[in-house]
């Protein structure tokens, strides 16, 4: 039985837009998200979780 696709939360969103943003699209295209290096991956994060942030204190 093939894998069901999961939905994308609003978290996966907010990862891609910011990745795209970063100018890391294509090589997510390519390699998948295990082909960012830590340094890449940590950005990210550190954006979403800014972002986050900015949006509960209704600053967005």
């Amino acid at each position: 039985m093939p894998k069901a696709k999961k939905l994308p939360t609003e978290d996966d969103i907010l990862k891609y837009e910011i990745a795209k943003e970063l100018g890391l699209e294509e090589k997510i295209s390519q390699g998948g998200w295990k082909s960012l290096s830590a340094k890449e991956s940590g950005r990210i994060g550190g954006l979403m979780t800014k972002r986050k942030r900015e949006k509960n204190n209704g600053r967005a």
